[in-house]
């Protein structure tokens, strides 16, 4: 008896070991991947010569991040003609007043990492579109809606954090009216070829609200501009940069602490 359990023990051994040669015989089967292509040319894995990447001390604002508000005054703002905004400032933040028009930045911007905090009004007025409107533009030209949107009903592509007429956010992450909020945007802007964009160019966005993925690498199928109860503006040709755009929709909406920083197309 005791000599079948050995003889056993000893056939599962070398079922065992023939297993392992069989499966290291297929791991090692081609050629190893030793190189990858990359920006600054093709390198040898784990190779410490490969160039490092360019430290960043992180916190409230990046240490590489172009500052446009901190709080103080408008000086990187101006209206939408260039001119002195009617926005005002007072407790650390900027806010829309009604008739002042869309404030931009005075900076031009491309592909970039734009973070934005906002607050609705307090006090609730309006409804569905008329609650806590306003936006932020990306290059003055694509929009991310900024609405009340915490138990407001209004079309899913213009509630809070949609792309404004095209794109549904995945979740609703409003807070409650007065809170501060925040975006953190991911724009990677389109390319044209004369007057059309190039189809494996378009714009795309990622955008966090409130800590919250509402936009995963959503790839925008045309411009966010309204054109009327139902209908949506297509993309246009415009130059490689342009502002960071807030709009004056008639409500007092507040921002603060906003800051870009500038990413490779």
């Amino acid at each position: 008896m005791a000599r079948k359990v050995l003889l056993s023990v000893v056939v599962c051994g070398f079922v065992v070991l023939a297993g392992c040669a069989t499966q290291e015989k297929v791991e090692q089967k081609g050629p190893l991947s030793q190189y990858v292509g990359s920006d600054t040319g093709r390198w040898l894995i784990h190779d410490v010569n490969r160039p490092a990447p360019p430290k960043v001390t992180p916190g409230k604002v990046p240490s590489d991040a172009v500052v446009l508000f901190d709080g103080t005054d408008l000086s990187e703002w101006t209206d939408a003609k260039g001119g002195k905004s009617k926005w005002i400032v007072k407790e650390g933040c900027m806010e829309s007043v009604k008739g002042a028009g869309y404030i931009q930045s005075k900076r031009k911007f491309s592909s970039c990492q734009l973070h934005v905090e906002f607050a609705t009004p307090s006090t609730v007025e309006g409804s569905g579109q008329g609650r806590g409107n306003s936006g932020v533009f990306l290059m003055g030209e694509y929009e991310v809606q900024v609405l009340d949107s915490y138990n407001n009903h209004t079309y899913p592509d213009g509630q809070c954090a949609a792309l404004y007429g095209r794109n549904v956010p995945l979740v609703n992450a409003s807070a409650k009216p007065g809170e501060w909020q925040s975006y953190d945007i991911i724009f990677h802007r389109p390319i044209f070829n004369g007057d059309k964009v190039v189809r494996r160019a378009r714009a795309t966005f990622t955008v966090l609200h409130n800590g919250v993925v509402v936009h995963d690498h959503v790839v925008l199928e045309g411009g966010t501009g309204w054109k009327g109860p139902h209908a949506i503006s297509d993309y246009k040709p415009h130059a490689d940069k342009g502002p960071v755009s807030l709009q004056d929709h008639g409500n007092p909406v507040r921002y603060r602490n906003i800051w870009v920083r500038e990413l490779a197309d």
